[in-house]
């Protein structure tokens, strides 16, 4: 997948990687060249002071300190772990910066919503040039024969390295040759991308454990140091994974009163009065009549599905669908057909055709229906359709069920998901997925609905009702997270629509419009007494703000990489930014390459078989813990690698990396 040489790359410098794009691909002699001079420039140079533009953050340093404890050892910079722009006396931040950083310039906020009256027009993708796609299908091709030719002698060899794919003692091999030569033969090239070992917080910096390796990524072993990094690799979208705030010193107090586990599943003697609050706290977060939760969100999903359907069911599936619901769709039973992504044309023509056909061979009607989509794609970082599938729900009379496992917590001026960014009543929504390990900063998933589907479900949904059942700590992590972003007791400060950040748009629901009443802050009685939380959290403010942040950040990024000449996918709006490589060799380097900063950043990549064949992608996720400046830095060491790598295919006008910097409120608010 990636050439030896492209292990140890540069940090970046504008006066090398600053060239204009050749229209051609680099030369591997080019290539080669230009990555070690900026490799042994970037090893040289002493660092660099921060520049300063017009729109820099006002940062605050943390009262609680800046250094990390006991890592002494760590690779860090300054900026990392210290504000660019010291507070001043006005500015008091109640997080570290390494884990949430510190910004108090309002002009970087936006409420992420769509405006009622227009149409939602999904993201046009753009296709490379024919070379790039012609190389792409060749290095595959090139990696797949020597991969066999590899395979064929050293079999025939017997070598140490092929003994787990030889028969022994009568026995077949244990891994069969066509599974594990992927793994074996193009994943290992880039298994140093792969799982990296982390400790310590994953927000807006995290430290990795340094490691190396001496037989091609085989095995790695820890050289003792530890590297501090920007972190755009985490679902942590709202930047609640921290370890101080009101949310940890609420998950402490949890653990004096209550220990670290209920010691049982929710079906015998595993309930605790945790359990009863969180659910009534969700279904008024979401707008629903009741809720369910479980310890797992992949099991949410894969346990739920085959409780709603069976034989005699036909189940209509998005292809990108996740796969936590393809696996529960396997074992309903049910009947599946699937539609091209967020294509609702061809999805009216499934729904035509399935119902005019009825079931396979007895065209009897179907049992039911379901049409199961998801609210945030997370591999491509794009939006559902929604008022467009509650148009066809409407007319063609079948269930709806919206995983929302990305985007509750992430989008809507309210952070209530899809359905609040649209402005849709969750109650045309049958059933509502969705988990607690991206915005929320526990674990576990959800399914809300009315009280009749869900009373049904509890007896039947396995994953929830006999799986170990949610510890207490999580659940107040889940109340707490929540019950910030909803507001307790701050009747006056949703409804005053003076300071609502979207009083001025026609059509916008609000606390009072009837089938919004959910949008409203949560009385005291929602959260446990003992829960105390800041004022800043308990009256909504602070949730607000990580709202606003995440939508400025995200619209940003999006719109700033294709200004710079990046093809990206999905929604403008989507705190998932998946970054197109193409070519398989350039996802590991253009992650080395990262890494090799002088302050390193830490980044997804992500190949076949997870995404299409010639699609491999850089996958960037936003969260409210990063300043404007973090992401101005990501946006310097996209742009400098991504002229070295030929990664610049976007055919609209382009910007200079200064003046995206420079105009980057004029980016973000633009239509």
């Amino acid at each position: 997948m990636s050439s030896p040489i492209a292990h140890k790359s540069s940090s970046g410098s504008p006066s090398i990687f600053g060239k204009k794009k050749q229209s051609m691909p680099l030369l591997a002699a080019q290539y080669l060249q230009a990555v070690s001079h900026a490799d042994s420039i970037s090893r040289r140079s002493a660092p660099s002071t921060i520049a300063s533009t017009t729109l820099t953050d006002i940062d605050g340093a943390s009262t609680t300190g800046s250094t990390l404890a006991d890592s002494s050892d760590e690779r860090s910079d300054d900026w990392l772990t210290t504000p660019v722009v010291p507070p001043n006396s006005n500015q008091v931040f109640s997080t570290r910066h390494v884990e949430f950083g510190h910004c108090a310039d309002e002009r970087f906020r936006h409420v992420s919503q769509h405006v009622p009256g227009t149409e939602f027009a999904p993201h046009k993708e753009e296709d490379p040039p024919y070379y790039i796609l012609l190389s792409t299908y060749l290095s595959y091709v090139i990696l797949i024969c020597i991969g066999h030719v590899r395979d064929f002698f050293g079999k025939r060899l017997r070598t140490k390295e092929y003994n787990h794919l030889m028969p022994s003692n009568g026995y077949a091999p244990l891994n069969s040759d066509f599974d594990s030569f992927y793994t074996r033969r193009l994943k290992l090239r880039l298994e140093d991308c792969f799982s990296l070992p982390v400790t310590l917080v994953p927000g807006r910096s995290i430290v990795l454990l340094d490691r190396e390796s001496k037989d091609h990524n085989k095995s790695f072993t820890f050289t003792g140091t530890k590297t501090r990094a920007l972190n755009v690799s985490s679902y942590n979208y709202l930047g609640f994974a921290q370890a101080q705030g009101g949310c940890a010193d609420a998950v402490e107090e949890a653990i004096k009163r209550y220990g670290i586990s209920t010691m049982g599943s929710r079906a015998e003697g595993g309930t605790a009065d945790l359990h009863i609050q969180a659910e009534a706290l969700v279904a008024r977060f979401l707008g629903q009549e009741d809720a369910i939760i479980g310890s797992m969100g992949f099991a949410t999903n894969s346990s739920t599905l085959p409780a709603l359907v069976g034989k005699g069911c036909l189940v209509i599936s998005d292809e990108f669908n996740h796969a936590s619901i393809r696996v529960g769709l396997r074992l309903s039973g049910a009947t599946l057909r699937t539609f091209k992504h967020n294509d609702i044309k061809h999805l009216e023509r499934v729904l035509r055709e399935s119902i005019s056909q009825g079931q396979p061979r007895t065209h009897r009607p179907w049992k039911k229906i379901l049409l199961v989509v998801e609210g945030l794609y997370s591999m491509e970082g794009s939006l559902v359709n929604l008022p467009k599938v509650i148009e066809l729900k409407k007319r063609y009379k079948f269930y709806l069920y919206v995983d929302e496992a990305h985007s509750i917590g992430a989008m809507g001026p309210q952070g209530r998901g899809v359905a609040n960014y649209f402005h849709v009543r969750p109650k045309d929504i049958d059933i509502l997925m969705g988990t607690f390990t991206k915005s929320f900063g526990a674990s576990g998933g959800y399914i809300c609905g009315s009280k009749a589907v869900i009373s049904a479900l509890r007896q039947r949904v396995q994953g929830s009702s006999y799986a170990e059942a949610m510890t207490p700590a999580v659940l107040t992590q889940i109340m707490a997270s929540m019950g910030s972003i909803m507001g307790i007791d701050c009747p006056e400060y949703h409804a005053n629509l003076s300071i609502s950040p979207f009083k001025d748009i026609p059509g916008v629901p609000t606390p009072s419009t009837p089938g919004f009443e959910h949008l409203a802050p949560a009385p005291p009685s929602s959260i446990p007494s003992w829960i105390s939380l800041p004022r800043e959290l308990r009256d909504g403010t602070e949730g607000r703000q990580r709202l606003q942040r995440l939508a400025f950040n995200a619209r940003y990024l999006s719109r700033a990489l294709q200004k710079l000449g990046f093809i990206v996918f999905g929604h403008d709006d989507s705190p998932i930014i998946p970054l197109l490589t193409f070519n398989p060799g350039k996802m590991p380097v253009f992650s080395r390459m990262m890494r090799e900063r002088k302050v390193p950043i830490v980044v997804v990549i992500v190949g076949y078989p997870a995404t299409p064949l010639v699609t491999s992608r850089i996958r960037f996720c936003l969260s409210a813990a990063h300043t404007k400046y973090d992401v101005d830095e990501l946006l310097r060491a996209c742009d400098e690698i991504g002229d070295v790598l030929d990664l610049k295919f976007n055919n609209e006008e382009r910007w200079t990396i200064d003046e995206v910097i420079d105009r980057a409120i004029e980016l973000v608010g633009s239509d």
